[in-house]
């Protein structure tokens, strides 16, 4: 008889809690396996580790710089994320980040943030769209962009290395990776989407062999040294926190990466069309409203 071991596993990584949970006989080794796929991932591709390769790329003044193949397939990803966008997940907002705060890994602020208010408006594009300027070359085995143009992969990157951990442990009878909520399942799981304002659960999904994904303007927040409010969304076209009258957006989707383009996308926009798979919509006093998907319950 073959018996199944099931291994529940969370650890810090990519700036966030990491969160493994494997059924398998050989659970034990794909936890460990996909451990060091995450942690190898993030070493090559965060911009708060100054020896990493994503680091290097930022700062090298040629316009053409050769690249390991887990960069390019994570600038890859980010690139995928702003056409699919229509260039409102911009990689190329590193500078406008540091500027309004996110410098460093993030820290939970001692002093509470209150939650955007007021009213809304939908973010933009950036005018100059530099994201186009970039170009993954495998053939060549290059990253080309214009010297000095620094990129971000912070959100695409949880989503793209939750695919690729998904592909490791796709043998295992029953899997989640959770990557700071973007999140992969394999098998059948009940996940509770979490309300931006505390209390109950927004949403209580039922889910099969998906991904989900939220993105919140109340999750990454702090007062910059005046004290103002700031959180790590920022409307390209201003280089600033956005406030489109949504505190947070969940979207459903065939991959990671997929839910967390989709559910910043539908958080920018201030509105619903983007959650093509279904989703969840928390609006600026706490409303919940369910999108287009049977399995959707709140």
């Amino acid at each position: 008889m073959i018996v199944s071991l099931r291994v529940d596993e969370t650890f810090r990584a990519l700036g966030t809690d990491v969160r493994l949970l494997v059924s398998a006989p050989d659970a034990p080794a794909l936890v460990a396996a996909a451990r060091e796929l995450i942690e190898a991932f993030e070493a090559c591709c965060s911009r708060f580790d100054e020896d990493s390769e994503l680091c290097a790329l930022n700062a090298d003044p040629r316009p053409v710089v050769p690249a390991s193949r887990t960069l390019r397939d994570a600038v890859g990803a980010a690139l995928w994320a702003a056409r699919r966008s229509d260039g409102l997940v911009d990689p190329c907002l590193l500078d406008a980040l540091e500027h309004a705060g996110y410098r460093s890994s993030f820290a939970p602020s001692p002093r509470a943030v209150p939650a955007p208010a007021g009213p809304g408006r939908a973010a933009s594009p950036a005018v100059a769209a530099r994201w186009r300027e970039v170009v993954v070359d495998h053939a060549t085995g290059t990253i080309a962009r214009p010297p000095g143009l620094r990129l971000d992969l912070g959100g695409s990157g949880k989503g793209h290395v939750a695919d690729r951990v998904a592909a490791l442990l796709a043998p295992a009878r029953s899997w989640v990776v959770d990557c700071g909520g973007d999140v992969r399942l394999g098998g059948t799981h009940d996940v509770h989407v979490a309300h931006p304002l505390g209390g109950a659960p927004a949403a209580r999904l039922t889910l099969t062999d998906t991904a989900v994904a939220t993105s919140s303007v109340v999750r990454r927040a702090w007062r910059d040294d005046d004290g103002a409010p700031r959180h790590h969304l920022l409307d390209p076209a201003t280089g600033a926190p956005a406030w489109s009258g949504l505190l947070a957006a969940t979207a459903l989707a065939p991959t990671a990466l997929e839910a967390e383009t989709l559910a910043k996308l539908a958080l920018l926009r201030g509105r619903g069309d983007a959650l093509v798979h279904g989703g969840v919509l928390i609006g600026a006093g706490g409303a919940v409203t369910t999108v287009g998907a049977e399995e959707v319950a709140a």
